[in-house]
């Protein structure tokens, strides 16, 4: 059997522990497990990278607990606007949306986008069409809007002290004939500006993947991050620096650091298997599995693997 692997986050941020109930841990914690357990299923049967990322990225959505779909945060509104995207290292090919609305997995909206859509990228009313056209499912919006991102929407708007949710979710992995891919999604900034989208659904800034290199999601300040096109930055890193997958997160950490201040985080895998879960925040929602080893999940950044 040839080597596969996925790697999952469910965001980084830097945060003071005690923000973090241990209910609210306890409850990331399983939904990581069972997004990889998702995604890592689908490989161990031999199914595709694509369709291993999708489903991981699937329940990351649902679950409310993450800043993805189900949980996603609010803008300035008051609003759900959610942005994906979705890559094949295969051939390149490639969707994304931002600013959609009532689309229960945005991520599986990009993946349609990549597949029956003459485009890359579509946008809120228009992804929202492209939605309803191919039947994906739709939810009302309460489905969406939970307590907790209700009321961390509310203390925004009062001016409240807090720092904004800033979350993504992401996967990359790689299957046993030999193919990457990544799909990230998120729900934005709490309290952003109507219309703003960060560097998840942009193709080189949050996401990238190509077989002759590597597979990357990234999480963060998304502003800082698209502007260092740092998924690319990576890609790149490992195909012309020769670089593993560890090494060139490392790297881009480092990148411009002066003009690239903020949080970041990076998972990726390499086309030799090599997976990375690189932060410079003290949380990342993170997890991998690599063919039938145990699988390991983690919060905060200083648990390390066995």
């Amino acid at each position: 059997m040839k080597k596969y692997a996925i790697v999952i986050h469910g965001g980084a941020v830097t945060m003071d522990p005690s923000e973090l109930s241990p209910e609210t841990e306890a409850a990331q914690r399983e939904g990581l497990q069972q997004a990889l357990q998702a995604g890592w299923e689908i490989l161990h049967q031999g199914g595709s990278a694509l369709d291993a990322v999708e489903a991981a990225v699937r329940v990351l959505e649902d679950d409310e607990h993450f800043n993805a779909g189900r949980g996603s945060s609010l803008n300035l509104q008051g609003e759900v606007q959610m942005d994906a995207s979705i890559m094949d290292g295969s051939n390149l090919k490639a969707g994304a949306v931002d600013t959609v609305r009532y689309v229960k997995n945005p991520i599986s909206l990009a993946r349609t986008i990549m597949e029956k859509c003459p485009h890359v990228y579509l946008s809120a009313d228009g992804a929202l069409e492209f939605a309803l056209q191919h039947g994906l499912e739709i939810e009302a919006v309460h489905y969406f809007e939970t307590e907790k991102t209700r009321q961390e929407w509310l203390e925004i708007v009062q001016e409240q002290e807090k720092v904004p949710q800033k979350d993504t979710v992401g996967a990359v992995a790689l299957d046993q004939d030999g193919n990457l891919a990544a799909a990230t999604s998120t729900g934005g900034i709490e309290g952003q500006l109507k219309g703003r989208v960060g560097d998840s659904p942009v193709l080189g800034g949050g996401t990238y993947a190509a077989n002759e290199s590597c597979a990357v999601s990234c999480t963060g300040d998304g502003e800082v991050i698209m502007r260092g096109a740092l998924a690319h930055e990576i890609y790149a890193l490992v195909k012309y620096k020769g670089l593993s997958a560890p090494e060139a997160c490392r790297e881009a950490l480092e990148l411009r650091a002066e003009d690239l201040k903020g949080d970041k985080g990076f998972i990726a895998i390499d086309k030799d298997g090599n997976v990375a879960l690189e932060t410079n925040c003290n949380v990342m929602r993170r997890g991998y599995r690599i063919g039938e080893e145990e699988p390991f999940v983690a919060i905060w950044t200083d648990e390390a693997a066995d």
